[in-house]
C-alpha cells in the first residue's frame, strides 16, 4: 500500500516575497527564471505569456503561482 502525504503549511517555504516585483509590469512576482546568469522575475500573467520562449533558454524556472490558488 502506498501512502501519500501532503506538506503542511509549516513545511512550505517560498523563495519569492511581496518585495519581488515583475520585471514587465511591477506586480508581485511569482515566477523567477535564470537566463545567462541573470534572474528575471515575472507576475503570473507575464510568466505564462513568455514561458514557452523562455523555458527553452532558461537554466532554471521557479514557479510559485500555486500560491495564488492556495490563497483562495
Amino acid at each position: 500500500m502506498t501512502t501519500l502525504s501532503t506538506p503542511t503549511d509549516e513545511a512550505v517555504v517560498y523563495r519569492l516575497t511581496a518585495m519581488d516585483r515583475c520585471d514587465s509590469c511591477g506586480a508581485q512576482a511569482y515566477i523567477a527564471a535564470e537566463i545567462n546568469g541573470s534572474e528575471l522575475l515575472f507576475c503570473a500573467h507575464h510568466g505564462r505569456k513568455y514561458e514557452e520562449k523562455l523555458r527553452s533558454i532558461a537554466t532554471s524556472w521557479h514557479d510559485e503561482t500555486a500560491r495564488l490558488i492556495d490563497a483562495v
